[in-house]
């Protein structure tokens, strides 16, 4: 479990490396004076792409500990402290077997050029993605470049603000992990308390906090 652990948690800093560096690129780069249009398309497209998978692992690990939220509200009706400490252990041990389910889908998606997915995608898979390019390109073919830097400028500052949001969460899970090693050592009393405390402490954490009212579109 310890390796396993390392090595998920060494991907999802490699993820977030990777999503910060282009998001640092595309700053770096920007739209400079004298770009072509040609330029600043390619920049969005290129952003567009990292949002669509940032948001994915994003909402995962929302979800992740959200659910775990949910479940220990509803494990409070549990009276039975035996019961409540099986309930709170199974709970905690869920959300850590979760991260590196998403962080390996996120880098394989993140890190792996397309071509790598195409093999397996349906002929009508690959249509319609055709199509929603064509159309995406029409829409910003019919924009100025300073429009379109614009939009740039705006989906590079969601996609910072986006990543920030993730690694908190990111932390929020890893530290949790941490702490439920950590406690293994104490006796059950003593145990079921620090379980409590670990998960009510994600609740008040201002990282959970900013996220868990996000209405899911």
């Amino acid at each position: 479990m310890a390796t396993l652990w390392n090595s998920s948690s060494n991907l999802v800093g490699k993820f977030t490396q990777s999503v910060r560096r282009i998001v640092q690129d595309v700053k770096d780069e920007g739209t400079a004076t004298g770009a072509t249009k040609e330029e600043v398309i390619e920049i969005n497209e290129r952003l567009r792409a990292v949002r669509v998978r940032m948001d994915e692992s994003y909402d995962t690990a929302k979800k992740a500990l959200v659910g775990l939220m949910g479940k220990y509200n509803g494990s409070k009706s549990v009276h039975n402290v035996f019961q409540r400490y099986n309930m709170l252990k199974a709970m905690i041990k869920e959300k850590q077997e979760t991260v590196p389910a998403f962080v390996m889908r996120a880098c394989t998606i993140l890190e792996k050029t397309q071509k790598s997915g195409e093999s397996v995608k349906t002929t009508a898979k690959l249509a319609e993605e055709a199509q929603d390019k064509r159309e995406r390109i029409e829409r910003l073919e019919n924009m100025t470049t300073s429009q379109i830097d614009a939009e740039n400028t705006q989906m590079t500052n969601d996609l910072y603000r986006l990543l920030k949001k993730y690694s908190g969460l990111r932390n929020l899970i890893r530290q949790l992990k941490t702490e439920y090693t950590n406690a293994k050592i104490y006796p059950m009393v003593v145990r079921y308390s620090m379980l409590k405390d670990m998960i009510k402490d994600i609740m008040l954490h201002p990282d959970y906090m900013e996220v868990c009212h996000e209405v899911d579109a």
